[in-house]
């Protein structure tokens, strides 16, 4: 009967797989990509080595988007993960997360243009589902982190997590946590709610538990210790051991029980029918507006009245279309005429140039007659001084050019 539905509901589920964004925010060396590859016991992030005086950070904020498939008991999940390298690593961090909400926004319009589309069976959910903001240990939270968490908190779900917990003592973190849920408090911060509704006794009980752990203070550790012969992951100091996995050491189970074993999906739910709706409404809002007045008045106008309002509005329409295409052309015609006018110019000065240059050639030509004319009566000036005739001078040459031409035509014909 129809009490098989949820099976059905559950193959399907699985056979399609599931998708979750998580974002993870906070300055550098807090063991943000440490933290990750505790979570999800894999290798998203790879190993990096330590920051010497010489590395530059970067001074702007980079949003990067890494996405890993894992399967788990044969249930497939898309996890893609946002970093955000650079955030609160500048001198100057005014507006530092400008990037990370421009990227939020840029998720819920992809969404939401996909929802407009005909084929609807196939949207990808890219929204940002969840932000780890990771503080820094100290005294309470900064002035960056208070802006940023009331920049965000309407877009995102917040959660807030204490990074390196373990330089702090059990007395100095209880402090510390209780200290930023009262600036969170103070400065109307909406961090994640969790669900309280529809909750039976254990279930109602473990989120209390999660509630009261706010913020999650976490150590993140990739190495495996063996302690007793039993294999652990942590830290190791010279004055102990700081276990991962062990709720009197750190927050990080409660951490991943949230993230991973009971509140994946409501962290969904709450972007899709929340945070994603607000966003919807105000993007449609500022589509559609049209004042409440003048429906008022279109509704309690006669028709024939409304059909003369129409048509006085197309004819206005038009003749405002007709003065811009004037404009445009009038504008186009401007351009070409200054074009033309300065090639007319361009013209002008080359053909100027070419008579320059061509009155130089006429110059230097006629400088070069004039002194061959000169080199010439001094040649003849030169042999009148010496006793031979110039017309002697010159029938010799033209003799002797007649014989080397008979010569040459003789040679002509003795070859044929």
């Amino acid at each position: 009967g129809f009490a098989n539905l949820p099976n059905q509901v559950f193959r399907k589920s699985v056979k399609r797989g599931f998708e979750f964004t998580l974002m993870v925010v906070g300055a550098t060396g807090l063991g943000k990509s440490t933290l990750i590859n505790s979570l999800f016991l894999s290798s998203i992030y790879e190993d990096e080595k330590y920051t010497n005086s010489g590395t530059k950070l970067p001074q702007t904020v980079k949003v990067q988007n890494s996405t890993v498939y894992l399967n788990e008991g044969g249930v497939s999940l898309k996890l893609t993960l946002v970093d955000t390298p650079g955030f609160g690593d500048a001198i100057n961090n005014t507006k530092c997360w400008k990037p990370i909400l421009e990227h939020i926004d840029n998720k819920f319009e992809e969404y939401l243009n996909a929802e407009g589309h005909v084929n609807r069976s196939t949207v990808l959910d890219n929204r940002v589902h969840c932000c780890l903001y990771f503080i820094s240990p100290g005294h309470g939270l900064k002035p960056l982190d208070v802006e940023f968490m009331k920049q965000l908190h309407e877009k995102v779900n917040i959660v807030p997590v204490i990074g390196k917990a373990d330089t702090l003592t059990p007395e100095e973190c209880i402090e510390f946590k209780a200290n930023v849920m009262r600036e969170i408090e103070k400065n109307d911060i909406k961090i994640y709610q969790f669900p309280v509704e529809e909750l039976d006794e254990e279930e109602e009980e473990e989120t209390q538990d999660l509630q009261a752990q706010l913020p999650f203070a976490v150590v993140g550790s990739n190495t495996l210790l063996d302690i007793n012969g039993k294999k652990m992951r942590g830290r190791m100091y010279p004055w102990g051991i700081a276990e991962v996995e062990n709720p009197d050491h750190c927050d990080f189970i409660f951490l991943r029980n949230l993230l991973i074993r009971t509140h994946m999906q409501d962290l969904k739910d709450v972007t899709n029918n929340e945070l994603y709706e607000n966003y919807r409404c105000q993007k449609l809002a500022a589509v559609t507006s049209v004042s409440l007045d003048s429906k008022i008045a279109s509704s309690n106008r006669n028709p024939l009245a409304q059909f003369e309002l129409e048509k006085k509005d197309h004819q206005e329409r038009l003749k405002n279309m007709k003065a811009g295409m004037e404009k445009v052309m009038e504008e186009k015609v401007k351009e070409k005429m200054n074009k033309m006018e300065e090639q007319k110019n361009e013209m002008k000065a080359k053909h100027e140039q070419a008579l320059k240059h061509l009155d130089k050639m006429k110059k230097d030509l006629d400088g070069k007659k004039k002194e061959l004319a000169d080199q010439m009566k001094a040649l003849e000036d030169l042999q009148l001084a010496s006793g031979v005739p110039v017309n002697n001078s010159t029938s010799s040459l033209n003799s002797t050019k007649e014989k080397n031409q008979s010569k040459k035509n003789k040679s002509t014909k003795k070859l044929f």
